[in-house]
């Protein structure tokens, strides 16, 4: 017996990087067949953790500045996508778990996210789109996007 695969709400977690397009255009797909809503979502990591929080100085300026920069390029992508992206969020903590709850709070379905295809050293440290399919609660897609060599 085969089962017919749906999904009615997929969240896209980018890294703002010049690979986005290629994990919008599969998730866009993937929309489009379903005729399910799609979501954008770029997570930024607080920035008292990149300075380990003991600084006696007042960043929220500057985590400000960073959320409102992506929030811009999130526009941009969702504007060039070639299915219509009804929700953008822009958040700040830890990556794969910002996206978990993402998911939860709008009972999506499945999230997808780009991978690099890291292998040794940088698989054993993990990785975001390996940390947001341990814990998530729905499927998980990694759009495997490989950077063009200067010989091919």
């Amino acid at each position: 017996m085969t089962e017919t695969i749906s999904y009615k709400h997929i969240i896209i977690g980018v890294d703002l990087s010049e690979d986005c397009p290629i994990v919008i255009q599969r998730a866009a797909g993937i929309a489009r067949v379903c005729n399910a809503k799609l979501t954008i979502a770029h997570v930024l990591e607080p920035i008292a953790f990149a300075y380990g929080g003991d600084m006696p100085v007042d960043l929220s300026g500057v985590q400000e500045q960073q959320v409102q920069k992506a929030e811009a390029e999130l526009a941009q992508l969702a504007a060039s996508s070639p299915y219509p992206i009804q929700q953008r969020h822009v958040l700040v903590g830890q990556p794969a778990a910002e996206l978990h709850y993402l998911a939860e709070q709008e009972s999506a379905d499945l999230i997808v996210v780009g991978s690099h295809g890291r292998k040794g050293f940088s698989l054993l440290l993990g990785s975001t789109p390996n940390s947001v399919l341990h814990g998530a609660t729905c499927d998980v897609l990694a759009v495997l996007v490989k950077k063009q060599s200067a010989e091919s």
